[in-house]
């Protein structure tokens, strides 16, 4: 079930804002795209799973709401010894 949540997550993660808001939401994606690849925890069959903040600073960006969605990411990127990438 969490692998069909990632995929489901990830497949969503699409920018559909306007001018500066689509640099953020192209932002806040790639930051969900790296945070559901190389953080989490161990799930049962030992692949990363995303805990409940990742997931709803993902479903953040995926509704617009992309300030507080990077603002989560960015902390936890940085956390874990991640360089950003260019905003």
């Amino acid at each position: 079930m969490t692998r069909t949540l990632i995929a489901v997550i990830a497949c969503t993660m699409v920018p559909g804002a306007a001018g500066g808001q689509s640099d953020d939401a192209a932002y806040c994606a790639e930051l969900g795209r790296l945070a559901l690849r190389y953080t989490g925890s161990a799930g049962g069959e030992g692949r990363l799973a995303p805990d409940l903040s990742t997931l709803g600073a993902i479903s953040d960006c995926n509704k617009g709401n992309t300030a507080a969605g990077i603002a989560v990411l960015e902390k936890l990127l940085r956390s874990q010894g991640f360089t950003l990438p260019k905003r």
